[in-house]
C-alpha cells in the first residue's frame, strides 16, 4: 500500500464572538511571526545572513493582522459573531 502523499487537516471550524475570534487569530499570527523572527535570527547567527523570506512573511503577517483587526472591529460594532474555518494542506515535495 502506498502512503498518502497529500493530507488535509481541519484546524478551525467554529463560530466565535469577535473577542474569541480576535484571540484565536491573534495567537495564530503571533506564533507565525515568532517563528519567522526566530528563523531570521538563526540565519543571521549561523550564516551571517538575513532571511529575506522570513522578513517578507513578517511584513505580510503584520498586514494581515491589521486587516483582521479591522474586520473583527466591524463585527463587534454590528454585534455579530464570526464563523472561522481553516484547513491545512500538506504534501510531500523534493
Amino acid at each position: 500500500m502506498k502512503p498518502e502523499e497529500k493530507k488535509e487537516f481541519k484546524l478551525i471550524d467554529s463560530t466565535f464572538t469577535p473577542i474569541e475570534a480576535n484571540n484565536v487569530l491573534s495567537e495564530l499570527i503571533k506564533s507565525k511571526i515568532s517563528y519567522h523572527k526566530l528563523d531570521d535570527f538563526s540565519q543571521h547567527i549561523r550564516f551571517e545572513r538575513d532571511s529575506q523570506h522570513s522578513k517578507n512573511r513578517i511584513e505580510q503577517l503584520q498586514a494581515t493582522q491589521e486587516e483582521l483587526k479591522e474586520f473583527i472591529n466591524v463585527a463587534k460594532a454590528k454585534g455579530v459573531n464570526l464563523v472561522i474555518k481553516s484547513n491545512v494542506f500538506i504534501e510531500y515535495t523534493e
